[in-house]
């Protein structure tokens, strides 16, 4: 019990956990087990490894904001967009971690030295696409004018009104309000979170799941009891978006009827990506709450519930609203 309150604190403050991919109750030899059964050729190989700029894909971008509400972009040098205005983004390099490459990225298109404080999204797509949007500041460089153009970049600026500007993609509409959303809120919002340095060599899909009890009006956490008690933990099938590895977990858990239920958003995230070529894999953390009272959920087989104690339910209960964890962007 002390361990597993001890472990949910560690995740709600964004931190990594002491446990490693051998604990994985839905491995993806596993699950095309599932899939052959049904009559199904798998489109995912039982051993597949990830790796960067090969068979992952991991994008860093910034948004970054001055004192007068501009926000930093950059102007494309690549033929393909040259001109257009875009955030600084790019991808990680072999070795490097999230925080690592999005200072890489920002001082080679801008000029300027970025320092990270948060994680304000995450999205993902198919074939192991990952982008780490984060927010932070500028504590040093010089801006890059058009003097200085390289491949990287022709120049950066502040800019007030990003409408007035021809933009490369117009996806960072959403994702500048987001950021501005959760620097000046308006309502609580998750303390800043960055991503957690923890070697990890698969791509893991980790869930948090609650729900409140009927009769005692607590609230109990989901635990798979293989091996040894930790919280579920599953192998991303990096050929269908997240959701999809997500509802087939649900359903390996609890069965094909499975009670409504929802995903909040991301907890934690945990990569290292050192040394370089080894751990090129991650874990996501998602929250997931039950609709229902417990007496009508029932898991299968190894999992079970634990009734958390009142404090620690209610930490968790406040996590539920939509701004009180990282918002996760799944790409269909």
């Amino acid at each position: 019990m002390d361990s597993v309150e001890h472990n949910l604190k560690e995740l709600m403050e964004g931190s990594a956990l002491d446990d490693s991919s051998d604990l994985c109750d839905f491995t993806l030899s596993s699950q095309n087990e599932a899939t052959v059964a049904k009559g199904v050729t798998p489109c995912t190989p039982s051993d597949y490894v990830p790796v960067v700029k090969d068979t992952v894909t991991y994008i860093v971008m910034a948004v970054v904001f001055n004192e007068a509400g501009e926000v930093l972009l950059m102007q494309e040098a690549k033929r393909s967009c040259a001109g257009q205005w875009y955030l600084p983004a790019g991808r990680m390099e072999p070795g490097e971690n999230i925080t690592e490459a999005v200072k890489r990225e920002v001082l080679e298109e801008t000029g300027l030295y970025f320092e990270p404080t948060s994680l304000v999204m995450v999205e993902c797509a198919s074939k192991a696409w990952f982008r780490f949007v984060l927010t932070g500041s500028i504590v040093g460089g010089s801006l890059k004018t058009p003097a200085h153009a390289d491949s990287e970049s022709l120049q950066a600026k502040w800019i007030k009104d990003i409408g007035q500007l021809s933009l490369r993609s117009n996806d960072i509409h959403t994702i500048i309000e987001r950021a501005s959303a959760y620097l000046h809120p308006v309502e609580p919002q998750y303390k800043d979170t960055l991503p957690a340095l923890k070697p990890q060599d698969k791509l893991m899909l980790r869930l948090v799941v609650c729900i409140r009890q009927r009769s005692s009006n607590r609230l109990h956490v989901l635990l798979s009891e293989k091996t040894q008690v930790h919280f579920p933990l599953c192998e991303i099938n990096h050929q269908r978006n997240l959701l999809s590895t997500l509802r087939k977990f649900m359903v390996e858990i609890f069965g094909a009827d499975v009670p409504p239920h929802k995903p909040h958003g991301i907890l934690n995230v945990e990569h290292c990506g050192k040394p370089a070529g080894k751990n090129d894999g991650l874990c996501i953390t998602i929250l997931v709450s039950f609709r229902v009272p417990l007496e009508e959920v029932f898991p299968i087989d190894k999992y079970t519930w634990l009734m958390i104690s009142k404090d620690l339910g209610d930490q968790l209960l406040s996590r539920l609203p939509r701004s009180m964890t990282i918002p996760l962007n799944v790409i269909r």
